[in-house]
């Protein structure tokens, strides 16, 4: 059975069955800031969780309309960063296809899992001896799943049998997805020994301080793997087989094994995961950068490159695999079929890589030498950091570069040298400053405060048009000196004037509004899940500060960034923000340059 096949199957048996079917939302999350991308098919539906959504009166981002049902649907497109370093085995991926069934108290546990044993029982006709369930075992803050154990005793599954058993909260309790949020237990189902099915029973709320509040509303969120279920259908019973073996992966395959002459498994995985992603990360707007979503997709692509170069692939297999993917995805996902500007994305990052991936790779080959003459273990943390600088090597490849030589890096080193690196270049801004003293919480002159408060309206400037453009949009670059302010940023078009007037209005209007401006200490991972923004994590000490601008009153939050500062207490202190030019600085990068002027 195809995978377009699986994928139409489960659709309509939850649509005759009263679910409402919606389309997959945007690998860039429209409602939830804690996380970079859509890791999950239930994020879309979060706050019907909570009730802070009413399904039938509150407008669905994804429909442009109310989803009129408790129950819903979906084939999600998901993108989780946690496994990429795991690429090249025989079941990881970064992209992949999440089919879900939901539910905001229409039904619960007995239900669910009469619905999914139906599913794959008498749609898929998979036989029960293939199948094998686990169930929350309970601990001591929450209690056995007596509820799902009954419920599937009813259809011959039981602790005596074997054919259930209990597990841990660590494998069968989930979410919430981000920093907070709704959660519970899970019952997994199992076929042919892989994990094809979760069935998430949201019965808390997780509070920031992992704290556990039930929920006046029960609900139902359940995740299928398309390509583990592909697996199980198309292969049964054959442990031999991989997802990289079903028909969402064939052809691309098969391509690739005609442009190579070196076809070893784990280089082929990870090429076939890795553009897969791309194409579907740039076909969501994600450009590559060195912050953020950008990072990751140029990872993805240097990785790539490199491997491909180690392998001798083909040139003209790039432009043929995204026809493929455009064939194979294109008529359920209508955005993967402009391959023109998904390969032109590619291209360029491809390009300006390669400038100096055969100087660093030549580098490299000395290092190398230089090692095994003197039988190192450890490439020196100064030394990587000179190729991440010179040649563009992220970490993760240098890394990984190591691991091919049985050898390992000194990361704590590298992030010595990157931390030194920056201060550097912090003591060389103050000077390009001309020594206005542009430190944190030290004001000594007219001119210094006229940064501040510049670098304050830079903070609700990005903010402004993150809300006014898209929420894709990440700084770029800045520069801040007493006469003007500059912000660069990713957007691939010029602005309407309509626009630029609805940012500078939004920025006057949150400076007339005088709002606060605080900051707390955290760690870089504890600021993401909470929803700042910030450059990629080898950029910050193991402490940062993100500063807050708020209203008091309310607590409502309008911007939340990671920065050194010094800032502004109040946005009233900036005095009134206009923009003077807004023009292109480079392929998809744009530039605002404006003033604060005293009102």
């Amino acid at each position: 059975m195809l995978s377009e096949e699986l994928r139409e199957k489960f659709l309509d048996f939850f649509k005759k069955r009263e679910h409402k079917i919606v389309p997959s939302s945007s690998l860039i999350p429209e409602n939830d800031s804690s996380v970079l991308f859509t890791t999950a098919g239930m994020q879309q539906f979060k706050f019907y969780y909570t009730n802070v959504l009413d399904p039938f009166k509150d407008i669905h981002y994804t429909l442009g309309e109310p989803l009129n049902s408790l129950n819903t649907a979906t084939c999600q497109k998901c993108f989780r960063t946690s496994d990429i370093e795991s690429i090249g085995d025989e079941r990881h991926l970064t992209f992949f296809e999440m089919l879900g069934n939901f539910s905001f108290g229409g039904y619960f546990k007995e239900k669910a899992i009469q619905l999914a044993y139906e599913f794959l029982k008498e749609e898929l006709k998979i036989e029960e001896e293939r199948m094998k369930i686990s169930v929350f075992g309970g601990d001591k803050e929450i209690e056995r799943d007596t509820e799902s154990i009954k419920a599937w005793e009813k259809f011959g599954f039981s602790l005596n049998k074997g054919n259930l058993y209990l597990s841990d909260r660590e494998n069968n309790f989930w979410g919430p997805t981000g920093a907070e949020g709704p959660c519970g237990p899970t019952t997994e189902i199992y076929v042919d020994g892989i994990e094809i099915w979760n069935l998430v029973f949201n019965e808390f709320y997780m509070h920031q301080d992992k704290k556990l509040e039930p929920l006046k509303t029960k609900g139902v969120d359940t995740g299928m793997g398309l390509e583990r279920l592909a697996l199980v259908m198309q292969f049964p019973l054959k442990k031999d087989k991989t997802i990289f073996e079903t028909d969402l992966f064939k052809d691309l395959k098969e391509e690739l094994e005609k442009s190579i002459k070196i076809k070893e498994e784990k280089f082929l995985r990870i090429i076939l995961d890795h553009f897969r992603a791309i194409a579907f990360l740039t076909s969501a707007g994600v450009v590559p950068s060195n912050l953020e979503r950008g990072y990751i997709l140029r990872r993805l692509i240097r990785r790539i490159i490199r491997i491909a170069l180690k392998i001798n692939l083909d040139e003209l297999w790039y432009k043929k695999a995204l026809e493929i993917i455009s064939l194979k995805y294109g008529n359920f996902y209508p955005e993967v079929k402009n391959t023109e500007k998904i390969y032109e994305v590619f291209l360029s990052e491809k390009e300006k890589f390669e400038k100096t991936l055969e100087k660093g790779l030549k580098e490299w080959q000395k290092i190398l030498i230089e090692a095994r003459k003197n039988n190192k273990k450890v490439i020196e943390g100064k030394t990587a950091f000179y190729l991440y600088e010179s040649y563009g090597f992220p970490i993760e490849i240098l890394e990984e570069m190591a691991n091919e030589e049985m050898l390992e890096v000194d990361k704590k080193g590298f992030e010595e040298s990157f931390l030194k690196h920056q201060e550097i270049s912090r003591k060389g801004q103050e000077k390009k400053f001309g020594g206005h003293g542009l430190k944190t919480g030290f004001i000594n002159n007219e001119e210094s405060f006229k940064i501040v408060k510049s670098h304050t309206a830079t903070h609700l400037l990005l903010k402004a048009l993150r809300e006014v453009l898209s929420s894709e949009i990440i700084q770029q670059g800045s520069d801040i000196n007493p006469e003007r302010l500059r912000l660069d940023f990713n957007f691939e078009r010029k602005l309407t004037p309509e626009e630029i007037k609805k940012i500078e209005d939004l920025v006057n209007q949150k400076i007339e509004e005088g709002l606060e401006v605080e900051f707390y200490e955290t760690t870089y991972n504890e600021a993401i899940k909470n929803g700042a923004l910030g450059v990629f994590k080898e950029r910050y000490p193991e402490k940062v500060r993100v500063y807050e601008i708020k209203n008091k009153i309310t607590g409502e939050v309008f911007s939340k960034e990671i920065c050194a500062g010094p800032h502004v207490k109040n946005t009233k202190e900036i005095g009134k923000f206009k923009i003077i030019k807004e023009e292109s600085v480079a392929k998809g990068i744009r530039r605002i340059r404006a003033v604060i002027e005293d009102i």
